[in-house]
């Protein structure tokens, strides 16, 4: 039956085991238990406010994937935490998708193929397997991607030269407050580096349903030889055997990138889908690696993690994430930015 929780705590909900209780907890896996779990959300609303007239309002929604891109505050979160375990993927056919509204024009160019419907808290690496299984190409890129699909598209998640934007033709998402439910094709999702319409915009209020997916028939044996090449690059520079949420800082357009500093880091420029210079190039350079506070350090291996030596607070990595911002700042003259989520 579905209920609503209340003082459920979150540490077990974060890939970075930090993070105190949600005041109340939601888990939904499709979109009628969603519905209705809003609609009790409404209730304990009004019920609240009524019995507690002096008190504020009870916080707002907020959408929990695998909770890898997220930094979950010590205090916890006040209002309700929708845990998105909506799992179902499908190969669309021609009859399936005669009524949508995408058009072949809408597209990114050379994305025309096989359309899939994603369920958002489909996990990236159970999707890249499906993909694998049915001889499925163009996520590659996504080779040892952390997190779900819902996450991925509303920071536009990208590495290798990819991002999510380039498989998108459309997306399913629901408003929180109204109920209503809404699709966007690719150009209305308003993705850029790392961000989107559910972001940063209009779809703020709403939780990611569904998208579909455009992809290519291919060989299977080199779509997993693809795969495996990208998950083994991660396995081989990022610190995956301490709890961590990825990046903690979005990578450097070069147009903000002083000319001096340019010129001395030409060679780590890439491209990231344009080109960037990497936040962990300038953190190494700046001798943060190994920086702590509290149970957090700036990862050895990969200074653009923060990661949990076992015991770390949100306070620490919060502390770590204030200094380093001051650092680079004051020695080069670069506004860092996060790529991370912090609630």
């Amino acid at each position: 039956m579905l209920s609503i929780q209340k003082d459920v705590s979150l540490k077990n909900y974060s890939n970075y085991k930090i993070g105190g209780p949600a005041k109340y907890l939601l888990k939904i896996s499709n979109i009628d238990e969603l519905i209705k779990g809003l609609e009790e959300w409404k209730k304990i609303q009004q019920k609240d406010s009524s019995s507690k007239p002096a008190l504020p309002r009870q916080g707002g929604v907020f959408i929990l994937g695998q909770g890898t891109n997220v930094l979950i505050s010590d205090k916890g979160f006040e209002g309700l935490v929708i845990h998105n375990k909506i799992k179902d993927i499908k190969i669309l056919r021609h009859k399936d998708t005669k009524s949508q509204r995408v058009r072949e024009s809408d597209l990114p160019a050379g994305r025309q193929g096989v359309r899939v419907r994603v369920g958002a808290g489909v996990l990236m690496e159970d999707l890249l397997n499906f993909c694998i299984q049915n001889c499925l190409s163009g996520l590659e890129w996504a080779g040892g991607l952390p997190g779900t699909l819902g996450g991925a598209i509303r920071g536009n998640a990208g590495a290798f030269g990819g991002e999510v934007k380039d498989n998108i033709t459309e997306v399913e998402s629901l408003n929180t407050q109204t109920l209503e439910i809404k699709k966007r094709i690719n150009k209305d999702c308003d993705f850029d580096y790392r961000t989107s319409i559910f972001k940063i915009g209009e779809g703020e209020k709403d939780i990611i349903i569904s998208a579909v997916l455009k992809l290519k028939n291919g060989d299977k044996n080199l779509i997993k030889k693809n795969i495996e090449e990208k998950i083994k690059y991660r396995k081989n520079r990022h610190p995956l055997k301490y709890p961590n949420i990825g990046s903690i800082f979005k990578n450097i357009p070069i147009g903000k990138v002083p000319q001096k500093l340019l010129e001395q880091l030409k060679g780590s420029i890439k491209n990231d889908p344009f080109p960037i210079l990497p936040t962990a190039k300038l953190l190494a350079l700046a001798g943060l690696k190994g920086k702590q506070a509290g149970g957090a350090m700036v990862s050895r291996k990969h200074p653009n993690f923060i990661v949990n030596l076992g015991r770390a607070k949100s306070q620490d990595v919060q502390k770590l994430i204030k200094e380093i911002k001051k650092i680079i700042k004051n020695k080069y003259g670069v506004e860092l930015e996060e790529e991370i989520t912090i609630i």
